[in-house]
């Protein structure tokens, strides 16, 4: 089974995707992985990757697919795999479709509104690299799993959150009539609790 999911930042892919990979044993590709790994060896590409993505900006087409093209050729997803955060526009939707077929795109649709307060409220931890929301946090600077320092991701402030919903909109939601023509779109509600949210995505993975 290949499964494409898309939604806007914040609507829970990352998690989602996880979540089904395990169930339907298949292998989790997130660019955002892909990407993160990167700069944290602090490679020339990572380096490169950093700028862009700090100022909420999306990775050049070409060096994504190439990135995507090369992951989805190891061995590990030739049992099927979920993307998480690619295609995220037309360019490399059509570039996806000339290296692999996928079965279904799995959209998760949230209010900007909701994607605002769940970016701008999220904390991350610099030791354990957990992920937290302020309203289920007691003390907002220290990680209840480890108890690291927690900080605001660049890409977690306000004016950034609003301009990656202004690029989510004008370049991946255009991706909605592309697949829909295609016959492989399905959308789920995601502005509800996270088992809820899989639940459904299960429903339509075993439709197919």
């Amino acid at each position: 089974m290949k499964v494409v999911l898309m939604g806007p930042p914040g609507s829970g892919k990352g998690t989602q995707a996880k979540f089904i990979a395990n169930k339907f044993n298949l292998t989790h590709v997130s660019t955002g992985d892909i990407f993160r790994d990167n700069i944290k060896k602090e490679t020339l590409l990572g380096k490169e990757i950093k700028g862009i993505i700090d100022k909420g900006n999306f990775c050049p087409d070409e060096l994504t697919i190439e990135l995507v093209k090369n992951r989805l050729k190891e061995e590990d997803c030739r049992k099927g795999f979920v993307l998480d955060g690619f295609p995220r526009n037309l360019i490399q939707a059509k570039a996806l479709t000339e290296f692999n077929e996928v079965d279904v795109v799995i959209r998760i649709s949230v209010e900007n509104e909701i994607i605002k307060k769940r970016l701008t409220g999220r904390r991350s931890c610099v030791s354990c690299g957990g992920t937290f929301h302020v309203d289920n946090l007691e003390n907002v600077n220290v990680c209840p799993t480890c108890g690291g320092e927690l900080y605001i991701r660049e890409d977690d402030n306000e004016d950034t959150v609003k301009h990656r919903l202004t690029v989510y909109e004008n370049q991946t939601a255009p991706l909605i009539d592309y697949y829909e023509k295609l016959n492989l779109l399905a959308t789920v509600d995601g502005d509800d609790e996270i088992e809820n949210v899989t639940l459904k995505i299960i429903k339509v993975l075993e439709s197919l």
